[in-house]
C-alpha cells in the first residue's frame, strides 16, 4: 500500500521528533553514553566512570576527574563555568576525553536553541579519521538527523547507508533513516524490506521497532513466522 505525499508528510514529521528521542538509545546500550537532555545533550558519564576507575596514568586520571566536574556543573544548570573546562579538554585531552568534551559541547549546543553550532560539532567529530569509530558514528547519525528534512534523499542514503545493516550499532535509527528517504525517492520496494529488518531485530529500540513494523505491514511485506513473533512482542 502506498503512502500519499500528505502521508508521507506527516510521518516524516513524526519519525523526525520520535528520533530525537530515541536515536540515543542504542548508544546508551552499546557504549555507555547517558543521554541527559531530551534535547539532544550527549553526556558520556559512564565513559568518564570508567575513565576514572581504570586509568592509573596521572593526566587520564585527571581528565575523568575534569569531565566529572563539567558534568556535575551541567546537572545543575552551571553551563557558563563547564564551558571553558570543555574548551579545554576538547583541546587538550586525550582521544576519548576530547571527543567526549566535543559530544557535550554540541549536546549544550541543541539545548541552548544552537542548531547550526551543534551540527557544526557533530560534522567535525564525523569527519575526523582519528576520532574512534564509536564517536564518528554517534555523531553522524545525530548531525543527519538534524539535518534530515533539509537533505536530498541520496545524501542521506549515501551517509547512513553503511550503518543501516544488521548488527550495527545504529542500525534502527540509520535504518529508518534510510528507508524513509528510499520512500521519498518513490522506491518502496526498497524501504519495505529495510523497515521489515528494522522490525525484526530484537537489538532496535522497540519504539523504532514498533514504527517500522506497521510502515512495512502498510507496505505490503507479507510477514513471516518471525515478524509475526515480533508483532506479538510489540503488542505486549
Amino acid at each position: 500500500m502506498a503512502l500519499t505525499p500528505k502521508d508521507n508528510e506527516a510521518f516524516y514529521r513524526e519519525v523526525d521528533e520520535e528520533l530525537r528521542r530515541d536515536q540515543m538509545a542504542r548508544a546508551v546500550r552499546r557504549y555507555g553514553i547517558l543521554a541527559l537532555s531530551a534535547a539532544g545533550l550527549v553526556l558520556l558519564a559512564f565513559l568518564a566512570y570508567l575513565g576514572w576507575q581504570q586509568h592509573k596514568l596521572s593526566e587520564e586520571s585527571k581528565q575523568a576527574k575534569q569531565l566529572a566536574d563539567i558534568y556535575a556543573n551541567v546537572s545543575v544548570g552551571k553551563t557558563k563555568q563547564a564551558m571553558p573546562q570543555l574548551d579545554d579538554l576538547a583541546a587538550h585531552g586525550t582521544t576519548g576525553y576530547a571527543m567526549t568534551a566535543q559530544l557535550t559541547k554540541a549536546g549544550l549546543a541543541l539545548q541552548n536553541g544552537d542548531e547550526a553550532g551543534a551540527i557544526a560539532l557533530f560534522k567535525q567529530i564525523s569527519d575526523n579519521p582519528d576520532a574512534p569509530a564509536p564517536y564518528r558514528d554517534l555523531a553522524l547519525v545525530r548531525r543527519t538527523a538534524l539535518e534530515f528534512d533539509r537533505l536530498k534523499p541520496q545524501e542521506v542514503i549515501s551517509r547512513l547507508k553503511p550503518l543501516a545493516v544488521s548488527g550495527n550499532p545504529w542500525f534502527g535509527s540509520a535504518g529508518e533513516m534510510v528507508a524513509i528517504s528510499y520512500l521519498r525517492e518513490q522506491k518502496p520496494e526498497l524501504a519495505a524490506p529495510l523497515f521489515a529488518a528494522i522490525a525484526k531485530d530484537d537489538q532496535v529500540p522497540r519504539t523504532i521497532r514498533s514504527r517500522t513494523l506497521q510502515m512495512a505491514q502498510g507496505l505490503g511485506i507479507d510477514m513471516d513466522a518471525a515478524m509475526a513473533g515480533a508483532a506479538k512482542e510489540l503488542s505486549r
